[in-house]
Formats: C-alpha cells, sequence, structure tokens
C-alpha cells in the first residue's frame, strides 16, 4: 500500500510537470528516501435533541484525509509536507468536514489544505525545524487523524542540556483566529518551555505569548509507577487590555490498569473569572469527553469517570460518565451530564472502529434545555 501510494504520488508530479528534474529521475532513486504516512477516517454522527428550537434530529458523514511526506535530504536535512482534506482552512472549534447532513441529501465535496510544509535540521547541538508547522506546545493540537490541528509558519528549536530539553519556537503567523474572537491569527506568537524526566515522573514548564492577544504559563507532571498513572497540570492564562477576567485551570488525572480492566478518575476547575486555558479542547491545558467539556468555562468543577475491560483479544468495551457545572451567575449556571459506552475493535494494528451510544443533559439555570440521545460509528485506518 505505502509503495503504491508513494508511486501514484511521484507519476502526479512528473505528469504535472512541476520539476523536469523529478521527471527524469528514475523511479527508484526519486522514492528511495521518501516515507510517506497517513490516516483515513470516516465518522458518523447522529444526535437526537427533544428540546432543541429547528431541526431536533440532525446526522452527519464525516471525513478526514491526511497525508505526511517526509523526505530524506541529506544527512543533516529532513523535508515534511502534510496535506489534509476534511477540515476547514482555520477551523479550531468544529472536527470532521461534514460531507453533508443525512436529512438533506447533500454530498459536498471536501476543502483541501497544506498543513505542513517545513525543513528539519538536525545536529549534535540542536534540532531546528524552519517554515509551516504543527504548533505543538500544551495549549494546541499540532497532529490529530479525526480533528482539528493548529499551524503555524516560524521556527522551532529543540536543545538537549543534561538531563531536560529546551524548546524555544517563533511564529510569524498562525491559524488561530478562528479559536476564538479575541485571538487574531495574524499576531506573532513566541513560546519558550522546559521538558524532563526525573526517575517515574516527567514533567514541563511553558510559556506563551501571542502579540496584543495573551500570555500564558502551564505547569505539568506525569507519573507512572507499575499499574498507576498519575497527572497533573495548571496553566493561567491573562488576556491584554484592562478589566479582563483571570483565566486559571487545574487538572488532575489518575488511572490504573489491572489485567483487562482499565478504570480513570479526571477532574479539573476553572476560576470563578474565567476558564480560557486553551486553544483547542483536545489540548493539555483542557479536559475533555464527548460532548462535555472544560474550554472556556468559567467557575468550573468538571468530574470524569471511566472503565473498560478488553473483553476478548482485538474488543474492549468502556462505559464513561462526564459531569460538569459552571457559569458565575445564578443566571448562567449550567450543569451538563453524559453518559455512554463505547465499543472499539482493533482489527490489527492499522484498522480500528469503535461505535458510541449514550446520553446528554444540559441544565441551565434550573431550566431543562437539551435532552438528547447521542451515537457515532468510527472508522479509522492509518497507513
Amino acid at each position: 500500500m505505502k509503495n503504491m501510494i508513494k508511486m501514484s504520488l511521484v507519476a502526479a508530479v512528473a505528469v504535472a510537470g512541476l520539476s523536469s528534474n523529478v521527471a527524469a529521475t528514475p523511479l527508484t532513486e526519486a522514492i528511495k528516501d521518501v516515507d510517506v504516512s497517513g490516516s483515513v477516517v470516516y465518522r458518523y454522527n447522529d444526535y437526537g435533541d427533544d428540546n432543541r428550537a429547528g431541526t431536533k434530529d440532525l446526522s452527519t458523514n464525516n471525513y478526514k484525509i491526511a497525508t505526511s511526506l517526509k523526505s530524506k535530504v541529506n544527512d543533516y536535512v529532513t523535508a515534511t509536507v502534510r496535506v489534509v482534506t476534511g477540515t476547514g482552512i482555520g477551523d479550531n472549534q468544529g472536527t470532521l468536514h461534514n460531507f453533508g447532513g443525512t436529512d438533506n441529501g447533500k454530498d459536498l465535496n471536501p476543502t483541501l489544505q497544506v498543513n505542513q510544509a517545513n525543513f528539519t535540521v538536525k545536529t549534535d547541538v540542536a534540532t531546528v525545524i524552519a517554515g509551516k508547522q504543527g504548533l505543538t506546545t500544551p495549549w494546541t493540537v499540532a497532529i490529530d487523524s479525526d480533528s482539528n490541528e493548529q499551524t503555524g509558519t516560524g521556527l522551532l528549536a529543540l536543545v538537549p542540556a543534561g538531563p531536560v530539553t529546551i524548546a524555544a519556537a517563533y511564529f510569524n503567523q498562525t491559524n488561530l483566529d478562528a479559536a476564538h474572537a479575541i485571538i487574531d491569527g495574524d499576531e506573532n506568537i513566541a513560546t519558550v518551555g522546559v521538558l524532563g524526566t526525573a526517575g517515574p515522573v516527567s514533567f514541563d514548564a511553558w510559556y506563551l505569548d501571542m502579540q496584543d492577544s495573551f500570555d500564558s504559563f502551564t505547569v505539568g507532571a506525569k507519573a507512572t509507577i507499575e499499574m498507576i498513572t498519575a497527572e497533573l497540570r495548571y496553566t493561567s492564562l491573562d488576556l491584554d487590555g484592562t478589566n479582563q477576567p483571570d483565566n486559571n485551570s487545574l487538572i488532575a488525572k489518575i488511572g490504573a490498569k489491572v489485567g483487562p480492566v482499565g478504570l480513570g478518575f479526571n477532574y479539573g476547575m476553572t476560576d470563578k473569572e474565567g476558564g480560557l486555558t486553551a486553544l483547542d479542547s483536545d489540548a493539555k491545558t483542557s479536559l475533555t469527553g464527548w460532548n462535555v467539556n472544560l474550554h472556556n468555562k468559567a467557575d468550573a468543577d468538571m468530574f470524569m469517570l471511566h472503565a473498560d475491560m478488553n473483553v476478548m483479544s482485538g474488543l474492549n468495551v468502556a462505559v464513561n460518565y462526564n459531569t460538569i457545572d459552571y457559569g458565575n451567575t445564578s443566571a448562567t449556571e449550567t450543569e451538563e451530564t453524559e453518559l455512554y459506552t463505547q465499543i472499539t475493535h482493533t482489527m490489527g494494528k492499522n484498522l480500528v472502529t469503535y461505535v458510541r451510544f449514550g446520553t446528554f443533559e444540559q441544565e441551565i439555570a434550573n431550566d431543562e434545555t437539551q435532552d438528547a440521545i447521542t451515537g457515532r460509528l468510527q472508522v479509522e485506518y492509518k497507513f
């Protein structure tokens, strides 16, 4: 499969006449140092809401297709290109590309975008990535097979320094403008971080500044001892300007694996003034379930309970219960609760299918506004 993809890509470049040199190069030489990887995801969502105004039932077909090519230029330099179809350009809040709801019968064409086009220079002193790349920070998601990817153009340097690694980056443009109205993706971003390990504990500390928008810091630690994994992270984000709310979050996670059984408990809380501490609900500085998440919610307390079991080889059954209370006034006080089960079938290491089914309830100021039945089917293939 991988060789077929490589041949198709090289042939396409040759036919297009983008480079006479490529067309003249023997095929074996052209693909010798090219690594091709990627993913294909299909997702069907079904959402039935008895209380929603307008359309009460919504079902959608969604896709995301991503292909990454890495080519070794020489002993020090690697070129990377990542092409994605299935996400709206600059869309940081949605998920996959909606090819049309099944209710209206439309079958739409996807968008196509280049998410990465960069060069990596690796030496004994440092690794430097220059160009368009994923934003690899705790506030963002750089690569995701079935959801959003935050990207930017600039430089990222990783410098080993004894037991730690120092990360420093500067980007003169990003795709973050769709994340929140207060953020302009054209503004510059500078960030620095320290990452390391001490025995069973891995830790990191980061600072990020976005010009004329905000500055933020986060510290986190994760430890794995035998069957137990524990994680703790604190994040603070200050918006530029006067009379802006304080945004803080504290997230704690603990999980255990005993034979075929897995158990997990997560807790997240935010400041009474504001809870904007991430640029994607799936980032490390936030906490997310299915329809319930901590992202940008003030005065929040969120609890997540998870249990799963491998009932046979390649088949896992899980139950998830998530609940959150947020809102800093009696008029905005909101409670959301979801309960769902997920059955996951792993057919080899490259193909994973899961089915979800559950309920979602939302109550605003003691007035029930949503009572939904939710369902999902997802198929993911990685190559």
